[in-house]
C-alpha cells in the first residue's frame, strides 16, 4: 500500500514543480479554465527567489471555503521568499497564515489599496483576478501602478469581459472606457516620443511602462523608464530629412 507523503517529502515534490504543476496542485483555474501559467512563469521566474510583496486581486471561493485561496497557495510555493497578499471583497481571513494574509475591501476603493501598499510595503507584482469589471480593473491600475517599484510587474486577468456588455464591456471593439481600452492606450504610450502632437503631455504610463505583452484574456505590463529619445525631429517630416536611416 502507498504511505502517506511526509511533510518533507511534500516540501521536496512541490519545490520542484513548475508553475503549471503548481496550479494543477492547487487546482487553480490559471491552467486548465486558463492557459495563465505558461506566461506567468516566463515573466515571473526570475523572481523565484527574490524576497517581494505579491498581491493578488480576488481571492476566490466565494462561499466555498474550501475553494478559497488555491492561487494564492500556488504563488506562495512558487515564491518561497515572498509575501503573498490577498484582496477580495468578501471576507477570506480563513485563508491567511505564513506568508499569506488576506485584505476584505473593494478593489476600486483608493483607501483599501492604500492600506495595503501603507502596510505591507508596495507591491512588485500585482495579479488582477478580482471583479473583471472594466471599472474596476481601470480604477486598481490607477491607484496601484504608480506605486509600483522599477521592475514591477502588473498583470490583468480575463480581460475578455471587456466585450462582454453585462460585464461592463462593449460590443464595439473600439469602444473607450474598457480595460482593452487601456490596454491600447498603454501600447501607444510605448511610442509617446514619436507623437507628433504639438501639445501633448506624455502620461505616467507613457514615461513609466517599459513593456506590455498580451496574451489570450491576460496581459502582463512591465514598469520602466520609457524616456529614450526619439530621432523624430530629423526623420519625421521628408522636407526636412537629412540622412536616409530611421
Amino acid at each position: 500500500m502507498p504511505t502517506e507523503e511526509t511533510r518533507q517529502e511534500r516540501r521536496a515534490r512541490l519545490s520542484g514543480y513548475d508553475l503549471t504543476q503548481l496550479a494543477q496542485e492547487f487546482k487553480t483555474d490559471k491552467w486548465g479554465l486558463h492557459r495563465y501559467t505558461p506566461h506567468y512563469q516566463r515573466h515571473l521566474e526570475h523572481l523565484r527567489d527574490r524576497e517581494f510583496v505579491l498581491l493578488e486581486i480576488g481571492v476566490g471561493g466565494y462561499q466555498r471555503r474550501g475553494r478559497s485561496g488555491r492561487s494564492l497557495r500556488m504563488w506562495k510555493w512558487f515564491f518561497p521568499k515572498a509575501r503573498i497578499l490577498g484582496l477580495d471583497i468578501e471576507d477570506k481571513s480563513h485563508v491567511d497564515g505564513g506568508r499569506i494574509r488576506t485584505f476584505m475591501g473593494d478593489q476600486s476603493d483608493p483607501a483599501v489599496l492604500q492600506r495595503i501598499v501603507d502596510e505591507e510595503g508596495a507591491p512588485l507584482v500585482v495579479i488582477d483576478d478580482g471583479s473583471h469589471q472594466p471599472a474596476h480593473v481601470r480604477a486598481s491600475f490607477a491607484h496601484l501602478f504608480p506605486l509600483l517599484p522599477d521592475d514591477g510587474i502588473y498583470c490583468i486577468e480575463d480581460t475578455q469581459t471587456s466585450y462582454w456588455p453585462e460585464w461592463g464591456g462593449q460590443l464595439d471593439l473600439r469602444a473607450r472606457g474598457t480595460s482593452m481600452d487601456l490596454v491600447k492606450d498603454l501600447v501607444d504610450g510605448l511610442n509617446h516620443e514619436e507623437f507628433l502632437l504639438e501639445d501633448y503631455q506624455p502620461s505616467y504610463t507613457d514615461q513609466w511602462v517599459r513593456s506590455v505583452h498580451c496574451y489570450h484574456n491576460l496581459v502582463v505590463v512591465e514598469k520602466g523608464d520609457n524616456r529614450e529619445g526619439t530621432n523624430k525631429d530629423q526623420v519625421a517630416c521628408p522636407s526636412r530629412r537629412t540622412d536616409a536611416s530611421v
